[in-house]
């Protein structure tokens, strides 16, 4: 994969794309991670990148012609399109689906802003997708896309040590991850479950789903309205939600 980042920072992403696992996922050649000062495409002597609005207003907005022109330049000659996506409170929110998807692609384009906003005919004639990773906004585009790209990036094959901790993550399975032990068994009088010392493995799956479903419903139960769960499990759920409604009432 190859991802690419607009950015009037580009020292922002130097730390970032050499360390972890997007450092390790790039060391391997399995992504190539590029930070691009946007500046540099600035059709004038001064390297400007924004103006003032028109009708007036406060705050700067992005010209539309150093982003058209450097998208168009990171295009190799003969190949797709890349997928150019945006960072911006107005977006999609980002989701662990939407990373699933995006990890698909050959080409990610990342354009950070700053200022007021972007001029209207980038995200009319130039974006593919438009991200938010809450409501709420920050001073520029930057730490979104470098949340979203250590999401898409930790997907791609060969770049986790274990192939299975991308699927059982939390939201990978439409649900919240089950609880993690480690060793000491017993730890300041805190032991671990004895199930998952038993050694009997399909007691320890069932044990993990059942603790995914019952961390969703405590803390993210809107999450089991989308999720695939056995007409046993909804069941069961539904038996936990009267009992706690139940306690409320008391």
């Amino acid at each position: 994969m190859r991802i690419d980042v607009l950015t009037l920072f580009p020292e922002m992403f130097e730390g970032v794309f050499g360390a972890s696992i997007l450092g390790k996922a790039r060391d391997k050649g399995l992504v190539s991670l590029q930070a691009v000062n946007f500046r540099d495409y600035a059709n004038n002597k001064h390297n400007t990148v924004d103006d003032y609005p028109y009708g007036g207003g406060g705050g700067m907005v992005l010209k539309p012609e150093p982003i058209f022109a450097a998208v168009e330049d990171l295009m190799p000659e003969g190949s797709e399109p890349p997928r150019v996506i945006l960072m911006c409170p107005q977006g999609e929110t980002f989701t662990q689906r939407k990373a699933e998807e995006l990890s698909a692609a050959e080409h990610l384009v990342f354009v950070c802003g700053h200022y007021e906003g972007y001029d209207e005919r980038i995200r009319q004639h130039l974006v593919t997708d438009e991200l938010s990773i809450g409501d709420y906004v920050l001073t520029g585009g930057e730490l979104p896309a470098m949340t979203v790209i250590d999401s898409v990036v930790r997907l791609l094959p060969g770049v986790l040590g274990n192939e299975n901790s991308a699927v059982t993550d939390s939201f990978s399975t439409g649900l919240l991850e089950y609880p993690h032990y480690t060793r000491p068994a017993v730890f300041r009088d805190y032991a671990v479950p004895d199930v998952l010392l038993s050694g009997h493995h399909a007691n320890v799956d069932a044990w993990r789903r059942e603790q995914s479903l019952l961390r969703t419903l405590q803390r993210r139960p809107e999450l089991l309205e989308q999720a695939e769960l056995s007409k046993k499990e909804r069941e069961w759920l539904r038996r936990l939600m009267a009992e706690r409604e139940s306690l409320e009432k008391e």
